[in-house]
């Protein structure tokens, strides 16, 4: 009986085929994107918020047909934050998916590590929707590299720009001990040198920790005017705790790195009152820039249950929609030597209030860059 029922399925099933095919029905297959990212430990905000933006975004466009019928499937592996495991679980992700292109990658020297290691240039992906904003990474030769946020040398030359806009001539750098802090104090040392800025304290604090006692302490005896923070959110959060509860009053201000409203959630609104971020993507909550109102209308259809929106989740839905505009140029049958392509022929997409685009110069697809302060209700101002 059972072995009847086997074969029935399977006639059914062929017939179904033969159906399609003399219709001219054609059933696309999905198309896998990999992500590997830190969805536990410090940085689990980061790569969870790029994954929920790019999950609203593909299940808006998979509810409106996908691509040429092809419904678009994120496959999400968490690394961590530790720059082997990213290489060895994209080389898993690789090798048993078989993904069409990599998507949300998180961290300088993770990205680093995947490069030395010739994961994406041996398998021919292009990665894209990356958080970092390195200098090294956005050379030319890395051309599989797509960044969709300005660098961190231009939140950096922003910042520093409007301290000394602002008369605050003594700045000093807090900064994670790794290749993102060591491209982040390089691009204060720049801007403090074209800007007339006297750098006047270095201080930095282990990866994947939020150890900065020292940091505080040296920090707090530089007399800082103002401190740029090269730091994640949970660091940021610890060091802004500490170095206020030691008698600090410099302004903090820090990269996009940082989630602005987590860190008032993690001390308090009343201590994070001031705190200063730059943005690498419009205000999440302003109905009246279109890509936010898009944003705002797909995620109330489509976010998964519990999610809010931030910043990061409008970064990852802003490179979801790019990394779609990517697919729908890369023809009937995208390859991943198309959609490398495809990408890289991407000139001022505009996708309202932001404008994306590559060039052979840089893998930077973006220069958007503005500063908000934590109100004394714990909401960002721009």
């Amino acid at each position: 009986m059972l072995i009847r029922s086997s074969v029935r399925r399977t006639v059914l099933r062929l017939v179904a085929g033969l159906i399609g095919l003399a219709s001219g029905i054609v059933f696309a297959a999905d198309i896998l994107i990999a992500q590997v990212a830190p969805l536990s430990g410090p940085l689990a905000p980061t790569g969870n918020g790029m994954r929920v933006g790019a999950l609203i975004c593909f299940e808006a466009v998979n509810a409106a047909g996908g691509i040429r019928g092809a419904k678009i499937r994120l496959v999400s592996r968490d690394d961590g934050y530790k720059a082997e495991e990213t290489v060895k679980l994209a080389r898993a992700a690789l090798a048993e998916s078989r993904p069409l292109a990599f998507f949300g990658i998180v961290g300088t020297g993770n990205l680093d590590a995947l490069i030395k290691d010739s994961v994406l240039g041996e398998a021919g992906i292009a990665a894209i929707g990356l958080r970092s904003g390195a200098s090294s990474l956005f050379r030319p030769e890395n051309a599989l590299l797509f960044f969709t946020r300005a660098s961190y040398a231009e939140e950096v030359e922003r910042i520093v720009s409007h301290l000394a806009m602002t008369g605050q001539k003594r700045i000093a750098a807090f900064y994670q001990d790794d290749a993102f802090g060591a491209d982040g104090l390089a691009a204060v040392d720049t801007s403090a040198q074209r800007h007339s800025v006297e750098v006047v304290g270095r201080a930095s604090y282990p990866k994947n920790t939020t150890q900065v006692e020292a940091s505080v302490k040296t920090l707090g005896a530089s007399k800082a005017q103002a401190i740029v923070m090269i730091a994640n959110t949970a660091a940021s959060a610890e060091f802004l705790k500490q170095y206020r509860a030691a008698g600090g009053t410099a302004q903090l201000f820090a990269l996009s790195t940082t989630e602005a409203p987590q860190v008032a959630e993690k001390v308090g609104v009343q201590t994070a009152h001031g705190f200063a971020v730059s943005q690498v993507v419009p205000d999440p909550l302003n109905r009246g820039v279109p890509i936010v109102r898009e944003f705002q209308d797909d995620f109330s259809k489509h976010a998964p249950a519990g999610s809010q929106p931030s910043a990061t989740v409008l970064e990852g839905y802003v490179a979801a929609r790019v990394l779609v505009e990517g697919l729908r140029r890369a023809g009937a049958e995208p390859s991943r030597a198309r959609l490398v392509a495809a990408l890289q022929a991407l000139r001022n997409v505009d996708l309202g209030g932001m404008t994306i685009g590559f060039d052979s110069r840089s893998r930077s697809g973006s220069r958007y860059v503005d500063i908000a302060i934590l109100g004394a209700d714990g909401k960002l101002l721009r």
